[in-house]
Parts: structure tokens; C-alpha cells; sequence
């Protein structure tokens, strides 16, 4: 009787297709490991320790990205032939940009930014906005541009993760952080935006994944997502934590 061997169990394991329960456990495995919740910038958030000084640089650069989301998802929709994806993916444009009915998450992190403190004029314009911010911000474009559509909606599924941490977040905002009660709306929103549209993404991509081979391109997709994530909290922790080296042009924070 023939024995398999221990190679081709391997690429057998490797060539099945997930299912759409394994296929999840990965992505929800990558935001464990990866997704920017446990970076120290958002410790620090977390326990009350960062300035006013410090939040205004996270609001105001946090805002570049907010600002570039809906032109991903209009990037998306744009490359998406069939119309009832476009239908539903064109709701996250609307919940970023706003409608006759709803102000949406640009003007909702606006507000967020004007309760730290800051000038809402020069939040819009990126004023004082950190060179890798905007590297990292632009990659995040440049991924849903030149990959596949499969990767560019397998990308935005940090959306997983995102309700666990804007819970954790909104409480520790307003435990150490009171006077930003009035600038929270954005995250509310969120609460319940996300998981609808995570649930969407999740099921394209396990419906077009048609090889072992693409689902693992929508696993490393979503890893880049959470790099650049994770980058944009690097540069902001170097620039205002420690060392504390914000480069020429980019935002001070004013001494107390």
C-alpha cells in the first residue's frame, strides 16, 4: 500500500480551500497579531496617559487617513461589475462623506478633532500632517488601485476588529479624556457601521476566493491594511512620545 508523504500532505492542506469559518479564523487571527489596538500609542491612549498636545497630532493625522476612505471605497466601487455589489458597497461612501440626511464620518471626525482643541480650517487643509502619514495613507490607495478587486475588498476587513476597539476606546475617552465627550459621534457610528459592512466583505471574499492560492492573497492583503495602520501610529508615537521629533512642517505641540 502507497504512503503518503509528508511533502504532499503538505500541498494538499495547502492547495484546499478554506471554509468560510476557517477562512474568517485567519482574518480574525491576522487582527490578533497585528491590527494596531496593541500598539503603544494607543496604550497610552488608553490609560489616560497622552496630552492634549499629543491627541491633537492624533486627530489631525488621523483625519488624513479618514479623509481617503471614501475615495478607496469610491476606488473599489468603481472596479466592481456587478451592480449589486456596487449598490452595497456604495453605502460606505455615503457613511464617510454624508447625504441630505446624514453628516457623516469626514464632518463627524472634524468635530472629534475641534473638541482636542484644534482649528477645524486647518485640520481640512493637513496642515502640519506627518510625511509617513501620508506615505502610509497614499499606500493604502496604491493597494486598492493595483491589486486585484479581490485584495482591495479583502483589505478593508480590519473592519473585524474595529467594534472591539472603538468600544474599549469610547469608554477610555470619556473615563480620562472628558472634555472630548462632545466629539464622539464618530465612533457611535461606527459601532454599528462596521460589523454590516465587515460581514459583507467577508462573505465577497470567500464567494470569490476560487483557489487556496487567492484566499491567501486576501489574508496578506488584510495583513498590509494592519501594517499601514500600525505605521501611521509608529510615526506619531517617534514624532510626539519619544524621542518626541516631529520633522520641519509637521504640527508642534504647544508647550505648557
Amino acid at each position: 500500500m502507497a504512503v503518503r508523504s509528508v511533502e504532499t500532505d503538505a500541498t494538499a492542506q495547502a492547495a484546499r480551500l478554506l471554509s468560510r469559518e476557517e477562512l474568517r479564523a485567519q482574518f480574525q487571527a491576522t487582527g490578533e497579531e497585528r491590527y494596531h489596538h496593541k500598539h503603544p500609542f494607543h496604550l497610552l491612549m488608553h490609560e489616560g496617559k497622552l496630552t492634549r498636545g499629543q491627541l491633537q497630532a492624533w486627530a489631525l493625522n488621523r483625519y488624513y487617513y479618514q479623509s481617503i476612505i471614501p475615495i478607496k471605497d469610491s476606488l473599489i466601487l468603481s472596479r466592481g461589475p456587478d451592480p449589486v455589489f456596487r449598490r452595497a458597497w456604495r453605502k460606505r461612501v455615503v457613511d464617510h462623506d454624508g447625504d441630505a440626511t446624514s453628516e457623516g464620518g469626514i464632518k463627524r471626525w472634524i468635530k472629534l478633532a475641534e473638541a482636542t482643541g484644534l482649528n477645524p480650517a486647518q485640520v481640512r487643509a493637513g496642515t502640519g500632517i506627518l510625511p509617513a502619514t501620508r506615505f502610509a495613507v497614499n499606500e493604502y490607495l496604491n493597494i486598492v488601485r493595483s491589486r486585484s478587486l479581490l485584495e482591495a475588498v479583502a483589505s478593508s476587513l480590519t473592519e473585524l476588529f474595529s467594534t472591539k476597539l472603538i468600544t474599549l476606546r469610547v469608554e477610555k475617552l470619556r473615563e480620562h479624556y472628558p472634555w472630548l465627550a462632545g466629539g464622539l459621534d464618530y465612533f457611535e457610528a461606527r459601532l454599528y457601521q462596521a460589523p454590516e459592512d465587515s460581514q459583507f466583505a467577508v462573505n465577497y471574499v470567500y464567494d470569490n476566493a476560487k483557489t487556496r492560492a487567492e484566499q491567501e492573497l486576501a489574508i496578506q492583503a488584510l495583513r498590509d491594511k494592519c501594517d499601514i495602520l500600525w505605521a501611521q501610529l509608529d510615526a506619531l508615537y517617534f514624532a510626539y512620545v519619544e524621542p518626541g521629533w516631529p520633522p520641519p512642517g509637521a504640527f508642534q505641540i504647544e508647550a505648557t
